[in-house]
């Protein structure tokens, strides 16, 4: 399974690359945001029916096959060894450094709860700091899920068994 995705994620970046495009281009083209056309190419993300006709306008080598392979659930997951690129590295220490006092603040914000990763959107921007250089804006932008207090009346599977 791993080497057909690879292959399929081969044949996607090789149209991207084709097309002279940037991830920024097609999204603007789509609607849709630069990270998420970067999972959709990856397979790390759901093409969805009204969205793959804007996704092959975009992107006209995109084959009926590899559009109906996007339409599929992608078996999401990523290589172990993905935290020894730089990039990758550097974000994950981000979120690290920074994660404790990030949970403080929604904590404070919203209550006890945690950011969706499911239904969040992803972005990255390119912007210039105030002494002129070149800036990353990373932006995640997830629902807010509050924890939920376990009671025993709320638990479906237990009142079906005592209902029996």
């Amino acid at each position: 399974m791993a080497e057909a995705k690879a292959s399929t994620v081969n044949r996607l970046l090789s149209i991207k690359q084709n097309s002279g495009k940037t991830y920024n281009q097609i999204a603007q083209e789509t609607g849709l945001t630069n990270v998420y056309i970067a999972q959709l190419l990856r397979r790390q993300a759901h093409l969805k029916p009204d969205t793959a006709p804007k996704l092959k306008a975009a992107l006209p080598q995109l084959t009926d096959e590899l559009i109906v392979e996007m339409m599929k659930p992608p078996m999401r997951s990523y290589d172990p060894n993905l935290i020894q690129e730089p990039t990758v590295y550097r974000l994950n220490e981000a979120v690290m450094h920074f994660g404790e006092s990030i949970k403080e603040i929604i904590n404070e914000e919203f209550g006890d709860g945690i950011m969706s990763a499911i239904d969040f959107y992803c972005s990255v921007d390119k912007v210039k700091g105030v002494d002129g250089k070149d800036r990353v804006v990373v932006t995640f932008d997830g629902k807010y899920l509050p924890y939920s207090e376990q009671t025993s009346d709320h638990m479906v599977s237990r009142l079906k068994l005592q209902g029996s």
